[in-house]
């Protein structure tokens, strides 16, 4: 394990450093002159080269790697250039939002989407199966943004049951922090719910099939030990996957959900730095979601020798 643990994490190690040159290149290697599309049309000559001293533009391109590479690795993510404040602060103040809303949509999704494919699995053929399929189906074919307009004009704008859009930081009390993430939940949630639900009862229905299925069920095995104790535990491994796939690529969901519901996440902070052409928030945001990305993959591969012990790595 430590072996296996030890290349993993090498192996992060260049990916990240290929993510950074692809982060850094992105700016400079762009078409036209950054400095000159960061300040505007109505910019003036001293005010392009204002930001391209700001920016270090004006180094050789080595030593502008070298100098953004230092300032990475010190935790210095540069300054906003549109509002002059430490990125890392504003990326500080938006995380509380995004991550509220990225964990309880994968608590929803994953206990919804393991139970219907549990149950599909168990009927399979049957009206629940085929019911919860094309669930599945819908989940798939509807947009997350068009699912968020539906909610808000049912829910929020026609029955006044929930807010419209916003969010309350749960320091202002639980209640108000779940009533605001009710409505962008669901939306983020049936799309995820549709995906791990197909993959949970594909993979049920494969160990059903099996001799030792059989053999348990000749036994007298019950229902719920059949299910729950042999089946789900050998079809852990995909299930477990396809939950952490899901919740590394929720980031472009969660751009969408943030941007209909008005919620002050990353989501939003990465939008408005691209209408605003705001490179380092732009960077920062890439080089930390890849992070992220590559950390939960590696938890999930550790993972799988919890679920199923012949694994050995």
């Amino acid at each position: 394990m430590a072996a296996y643990v030890f290349r993993r994490l090498v192996s992060t190690i260049a990916v990240m450093a290929m993510v950074g040159i692809f982060v850094f290149l992105l700016l400079r290697l762009a078409p036209g002159d950054p400095a000159a599309m960061i300040a505007g049309k109505s910019a003036t000559a001293e005010m392009i080269a204002g930001i391209r001293e700001k920016l270090g533009l004006n180094d050789p391109m080595p030593v502008q790697f070298i100098h953004w590479l230092r300032d990475m690795l010190r935790g210095d993510f540069g300054t906003s250039i549109f509002a002059g404040r430490p990125v890392l602060e504003l990326m500080g103040q938006r995380l509380e939002p995004t991550l509220s809303l990225s964990i309880l949509t994968m608590i929803v999704s994953g206990t919804i989407g393991v139970s219907f494919g549990i149950l599909a699995a168990w009927r399979a053929g049957g009206p629940i199966d085929r019911v919860l399929t094309a669930f599945s189906a819908l989940g798939f074919s509807v947009p997350v943004f068009v699912v968020g307009y539906f909610l808000v004009y049912f829910f929020a704008m026609q029955a006044h049951w929930l807010p419209v859009q916003g969010y309350k930081p749960i320091s202002q009390g639980l209640g108000p922090w779940f009533e605001h993430l009710i409505l962008p939940t669901v939306a983020l949630s049936l799309g995820y719910i549709a995906f791990i639900a197909r993959i949970t009862r594909a993979s049920m229905l494969e160990v059903l099939s099996e001799d030792y299925m059989r053999t348990a069920a000749a036994k007298g095995a019950s229902s719920y030990a059949m299910l729950f104790h042999h089946a789900l535990k050998n079809a852990g491994v995909p299930i477990l996957t396809v939950i952490g796939i899901s919740f590394a690529y929720l980031i472009g969901g969660v751009v969408l959900t943030e941007t209909v519901f008005n919620i002050p996440g990353i989501g939003r902070l990465v939008v408005d730095a691209i209408n605003n052409r705001d490179y380092p928030i732009i960077q920062s945001v890439l080089i930390l979601t890849s992070g992220l990305y590559v950390f939960i993959n590696l938890t999930v591969d550790l993972a799988y020798t919890l679920i199923d012990p012949r694994i050995r790595y």
